[in-house]
């Protein structure tokens, strides 16, 4: 039976670049997750009897989302829903299913790298059928519908076992439990060249990677270890975990600080990585050397072509405003295009499907390629392994023989976490009304030659977008 269910708008479900992401506690008040799940659907056109994929990074209150949303897909018309197993589906993963079974869209349930837990962060956001985040124009569609909602679709059918690969119906929809890592194993297969990674692994070559109890752990397991026959012990911390071990997700030198000090250790293994809780962030570190991601970006593409998946060249670079201009460096040699865009992986989109980009990345460890409409944070490692296989080289060597050809940009992020919002605002503000008077003054004797607020047109589709950060 569907039924129709009053509700009551919430004044607080704008979506980001990435979603709506809140609290747990915000989400678990009275209908929020059904409000902004029908405002998704709302926001849409023609996806009776259509697909969609649902899937999330195993946090906390993702099972129970889960649910819902296929109550209310079902309720919505949606004629079949492709869910991963267990509720996992890494982020880059659920752009390829999307893709590749040429679905309406998905559902994403992930705050990425925040933490997990009944008190920590969740989010919900949508894919739109080029595996890509919805473009603003869509997710300014969604909060207006959000303001005016006054009820929500849902089925009335028992729990899905979405811990059983298969097919069931409910309520006349076609429920599909699908192994949330085979298609994006085979599409990593496809990319790069198996038989050299596991000649790397079988000559002695020593790796760790760290999945920080996230949703990559499946993936890098079952790629690693059982298809290149890395020695069992390289993935650490593989099962996703609610809380992710009470740790938190994010691969950067302060949350893997254990794998940061393994890899500068006396024993290092020769390459170590990370990855994020939804699997769309990567950390690269060598033997003795971190790569920073600004680096490691122009790195890959200007190797890129040692892969099979790239062995044609790339059509261009883009990279977000705030990352360094590394990766300029390097599309310059290559003599081909490079993008500055804002920070959010959508606006490269519209880069990716009109072919004028094949490598994308931002400062905040997020790398990817043409292959899906995400970044993707085992495909990055994966693409590092097959460089070290084909140059037969260390990753310092690598490191530091680019430096040494394409010059070195230095470069640094910091992370200001749990800042309350009005005093950040008012901060950014603060500099903001200063852009006009900066030009020209030194800061301990550096002159700072420009200083604008980032204004961002779309070579696509011609669409501005403003006040996308201070540089």
């Amino acid at each position: 039976m569907i039924r129709t269910v009053p509700t009551k708008p919430y004044s607080d479900q704008r979506p980001g670049t990435s979603g709506l992401r809140k609290k747990v506690p915000v989400f678990q008040q009275e209908h929020y997750a059904e409000n902004f799940i029908q405002s998704i659907f709302d926001a849409l056109d023609g996806f009776k009897g259509k697909t969609l994929v649902i899937g999330g990074d195993g946090r906390f209150y993702n099972r129970e989302v889960i649910q819902k949303a296929i109550a209310m897909a079902a309720a919505n018309g949606f004629g079949k829903v492709m869910v991963g197993q267990g509720g996992i589906l890494s982020t880059p993963a659920a752009s390829h299913v999307i893709r590749k079974y040429k679905t309406f869209g998905g559902i994403i349930l992930s705050a990425s790298h925040n933490p997990g837990g009944p008190h920590e962060d969740f989010g919900i956001k949508y894919n739109a059928g080029n595996g890509g985040p919805a473009p603003e124009k869509l997710t300014d569609a969604m909060f207006e519908k959000t303001k005016t909602i006054s009820s929500f679709k849902i089925a009335d059918i028992d729990p899905i076992d979405i811990d059983t690969t298969g097919t069931v119906k409910a309520a006349g929809m076609t429920v599909e439990i699908i192994d949330p890592v085979a298609d994006y194993a085979e599409l990593m297969e496809s990319l790069f060249d198996f038989d050299a990674l596991r000649k790397l692994f079988k000559s002695g070559f020593r790796m760790r990677f760290d999945a920080m109890h996230a949703v990559t752990g499946p993936y890098a397991k079952e790629i690693l270890e059982n298809r290149l026959g890395a020695p069992n012990g390289t993935c650490r911390n593989f099962k996703p975990l609610p809380d992710f071990g009470g740790h938190h997700p994010d691969p950067n030198l302060v949350h893997a600080k254990h794998l940061y000090d393994e890899m500068m250790g006396p024993d290092a293994p020769d390459f170590g990585a990370a990855s994020d809780g939804d699997g769309d962030r990567n950390l690269i570190i060598g033997k003795g050397i971190f790569v920073t991601p600004s680096d490691s970006v122009a790195m890959l593409a200007a190797n890129a072509r040692l892969a099979p998946g790239y062995k044609g060249g790339l059509k261009g670079i883009a990279r977000s405003m705030p990352t360094s201009g590394a990766a300029d460096r390097v599309a310059e040699k290559l003599g081909i295009a490079l993008y500055e865009t804002p920070t959010g992986w959508k606006f490269f989109g519209n880069l990716l499907d009109a072919d004028m980009a094949t490598i994308c990345g931002e400062e905040s460890a997020g790398t990817g390629s043409n292959h899906v409409r995400e970044k993707d944070g085992l495909w990055a490692v994966l693409l590092w392994l097959n460089i070290l296989a084909a140059r037969g080289e260390s990753c310092k060597q690598i490191v530091t023989e680019h430096w040494a050809t394409y010059g070195r940009n230095y470069y640094s992020r910091h992370d200001y976490e749990e800042v309350e919002s009005d005093r950040a605002n008012a901060l950014v503000d603060e500099l903001r009304a200063k852009l006009g008077a900066l030009p020209g003054t030194s800061v301990r004797g550096m002159k700072i030659a420009s200083a604008d607020d980032f204004a961002y047109r779309d070579p696509v589709d011609g669409s501005i977008s403003e006040h996308q950060g201070i540089r």
